[in-house]
């Protein structure tokens, strides 16, 4: 009984050893922070999908009035179709070539919906029409949304990144598999933090 007691304390103490140097070498924040990371990309797509889900409806408001601008309306249609069809899976977070796809076929889509406010401006009986103006406030509102949602993403990897780099727990971080994130780059942000236009009270 002796025996079995004393391999049941020395068994407790290891593992309170191992809990107490996982937790001082970083390993809980590591965790808490890949789960940060991970809610606010779930955001970022959310609002992503957010602004595709307006599209169709958008498409066909601004057919009814202007369906000589095909080739526009196509190319909003086709950037939609790019943009819904990229897989979202949690390795786009950890693979910079996958996230780079991902920003660009955000960038097409949100050049290509630029395209279509800019056009929708020579039609002023579509300016006036109570379902385009109600679509045109849901997206400048979503719009909003998702720079704010990858902003509370950039700012979720680089407190991640720098745990990631940090001493020691860059010394975790390689034990475990823990890789610095990829965040939205410079080249592509210009492209796709700007909203498209949707101001038609000028």
């Amino acid at each position: 009984m002796t025996s079995r007691l004393t391999r049941w304390l020395r068994l407790s103490l290891l593992l309170g050893v191992v809990a107490g140097v996982l937790s001082g070498c970083g390993y809980n924040q590591f965790q808490n922070k890949d789960e940060a990371t991970k809610a606010a990309w779930g955001e970022v797509v959310n609002q992503y999908q957010r602004r595709a889900d307006l599209i169709p409806n958008l498409v066909n408001t601004v057919k009814g009035y202007a369906t000589h601008e095909r080739e526009t309306l196509e190319a909003v249609t086709r950037a939609r179709a790019a943009a819904t069809s990229f897989q979202i899976t949690p390795e786009v977070l950890n693979d910079p070539a996958a996230f780079q796809k991902f920003q660009a076929v955000q960038g097409q889509l949100s050049s290509a919906l630029s395209r279509l406010m800019a056009v929708s401006e020579k039609y002023p009986d579509l300016k006036a029409d109570t379902s385009f103006r109600d679509l045109q406030s849901q997206l400048e509102g979503t719009e909003n949304r998702i720079t704010v949602a990858r902003q509370r993403y950039i700012v979720a990897v680089q407190e991640y990144n720098v745990l990631t780099r940090s001493f020691p727990n860059n010394l975790t971080a390689m034990m475990f598999g823990y890789k610095v994130k990829p965040s939205f780059t410079v080249e592509n942000e210009k492209a796709i933090s700007t909203a498209p236009t949707v101001n038609f009270g000028k």
